[in-house]
């Protein structure tokens, strides 16, 4: 039986899911309501995290398939992903074309010299312009400087909610059997009879973990035949070898793991048995063979400090508070987010880098759904030092405003060090791109949707590193400090919003220390939220008004890394997430800044 491996690659809300969902019913091989994104954070954002593997029979053919993230700060889901694959499914929306983190998954597809088949998506639009977006596609292509091999790709159009695609616009609307055809005319066969008599050689481009069986290596048969019992050799990626044994091999048969007798070469397997295999070793059956290249990871571009949680509320929601469970959680992570780095020098805090927000907040995300309680500090760019100057790293920034409201945009983004390259009407709504360094949007997605009234889009993906910018100057909102611990009262908080934004509502539990909503002046404050009101025997005209609070603005893991400050912790716990002064009394604050003066 010949294989093809093939990636969906999208940006992140193009229906490529829909898609291989598609497919996989197609052939039988899920039920109806099964889909590819099944984790909880997936299914809530609409948005695809993590990487997951299928596969299907047509026509004597198995074709495995694997769903890739479309969000650049989980580049390196996708580039191990890709190392995996022969070839990409590349599925662009016929209203909208290709945005901008649809170059970032097809750049690193181009340039392991993959031809994609691309699908132009949802025709079935009332503003559908297929044709256009077909020329989009090849402009990109162009300008990601695609080979001429590459520049003759396949086009199908599809309405994968509907489970069809056909070549023509003027085809009739049937299946996904055109689609499924163009894979197996286009794609190489994986494998085949003279790789599968040389010697094995296995490599892991993910782990799972399995109650019974530990942990589990997703993984590439590049040469020979995987077979259960058979002891192999494991080289790591600084060379070192170990001795192994495989007890057990599964591959995959739609989104179920069906165990094997034997993996061919070409195939895409699950390999019990080697408890210390990580991503990028190469498994083979003699140590004399080479180890297969590095799976090469973008460089992570921000940093902050995770640390057990010590605030007066701590321990109130979460089961594990400790600092060993803290670390080992850590520990794990790192086991399967290769895109992550921590330093564990440090006894009391953990110095973690991701690739961006987005990042680090799933990872946050998870961990208190787990049942974590701990606290981190403001993120920070990191800097590097290139020919004795220093570098930062810069985003590409795409927005889609309406016209009216360009100038807002603009004018913030400059003045966060942003330069615009590109300024395109397009039917009373606006594109501009932005190349802007990372510092520079801290805190203004938070801005944007106030400027835009929640009309624009902004997106944004790493380009790289450029040399220091120099200092960003950005309209900073203070913070409102609680000086007091209790319940706060509605009284209280009726004239406090005058100040600012609060983050909290009446009757929630405070400290000494919490910050409960901004200050628009600027300047810090420190205020009395449990102060009720006095009451006497003498009534007055006016004095039984109700009391009307505005809704407070809710903080959630991505606005609370935005808009903290560098004198902040972000407190997180399985149900709440605060914000918190690092020293909590205003005279330890007031000492601090003094001897950081000095």
């Amino acid at each position: 039986m010949e294989i093809r491996n093939i990636a969906i690659i999208a940006h992140v809300d193009h229906g490529k899911t829909t898609l291989t969902d598609g497919l996989l019913r197609q052939t039988g091989m899920a039920a109806a309501g099964v889909s590819m994104d099944s984790n909880d954070l997936e299914q809530e954002r609409g948005i695809t995290i993590y990487s997951k593997n299928a596969s299907l029979f047509y026509q004597g053919t198995k074709i495995n398939l694997v769903d890739t993230p479309g969000h650049a700060d989980f580049g390196s889901e996708v580039e191990r992903v890709l190392r995996s694959i022969d070839s990409v499914v590349l599925v662009v929306d016929a209203q909208e074309g290709p945005m901008p983190q649809t170059k970032f998954v097809l750049k690193k597809s181009l340039e392991l010299g993959f031809k994609p088949i691309v699908v132009i998506n949802k025709i079935d639009k009332a503003a559908a312009r297929p044709d256009e977006v077909k020329e989009m596609v090849y402009e990109l292509f162009l300008d990601l400087g695609a080979s001429d091999e590459q520049l003759d790709f396949t086009v199908l159009y599809a309405v994968a909610r509907d489970g069809w695609a056909k070549k023509n616009l003027n085809d009739p609307d049937k299946d996904f059997s055109p689609l499924l055809n163009t894979i197996i005319q286009e794609v190489a066969p994986a494998g085949g009879e003279p790789k599968d008599r040389l010697p094995l050689l296995v490599q892991p481009f993910n782990l799972a973990y399995d109650n019974f069986l530990g942990r589990l290596a997703v993984s590439r048969v590049y040469q020979g035949i995987a077979r259960p019992g058979a002891a192999v050799f494991v080289r790591n990626q600084t060379g070192e070898l170990k001795r192994g044994k495989i007890t057990k091999i599964f591959t995959f048969a739609g989104l179920e793991r069906q165990e094997t007798d034997a993996a061919p070469a070409g195939d895409i397997v699950l390999i019990a048995g080697l408890p210390d295999i990580f991503i990028g070793d190469t498994i083979s059956a003699n140590p004399e063979q080479p180890a297969l290249p590095a799976i090469k990871i973008d460089e992570p571009t921000i940093t902050l400090n995770f640390l057990v949680n010590n605030s007066p509320l701590a321990g109130h929601d979460g089961r594990f508070v400790t600092n060993r469970q803290l670390k080992e959680r850590l520990q794990k992570e790192l086991e399967v987010n290769v895109g992550l780095k921590i330093d564990f020098s440090q006894s009391d805090r953990y110095l973690v880098a991701g690739r961006g927000e987005m990042h680090i907040a799933i990872l946050l995300e998870n961990m208190r759904r787990e049942g974590y309680e701990l606290q981190v500090s403001q993120p920070n760019v990191i800097f590097k030092e290139i020919d004795g100057c220093r570098y930062e790293p810069f985003e590409e920034v795409t927005i889609i405003v309406p016209e009216k409201m360009s100038g807002t945009v603009i004018e913030k983004l400059s003045r966060r060090r942003g330069r615009m390259q590109e300024f395109k009407p397009d039917g009373g709504q606006v594109k501009i791109i932005f190349s802007i360094p990372t510092r520079g949007l801290f805190g203004y997605r938070n801005e944007f949707m106030i400027d835009t009234r929640g009309e624009g889009i902004i997106y944004s993906r790493v380009t790289g590193f450029e040399p220091f910018a120099g200092e960003i100057s950005r309209y900073e909102t203070g913070s409102m400090a609680s000086q007091a611990s209790g319940k706060a009262l509605g009284f209280s908080l009726y004239n406090l919003q005058e100040r600012g934004a609060l983050y909290i509502g009446a009757n929630t539990e405070v400290y000494e220390g919490m910050v409960i909503g901004n200050v628009a002046k600027g300047n810090d404050l420190v205020v009395n939220p449990i102060k009720g009101k006095h009451l006497t025997n003498m009534r007055a005209s006016g004095s039984d008004e109700a009391i009307r609070l505005t809704p407070p603005l809710e903080l959630s893991l991505e606005r609370g890394l935005e808009i903290m400050k560098d004198d902040e912790y972000l407190e997180i716990t399985p149900k709440n997430i605060r914000l918190r002064k690092i020293f909590l009394t205003e005279n330890d604050r007031i000492r601090s800044y003094r001897k950081n003066s000095k």
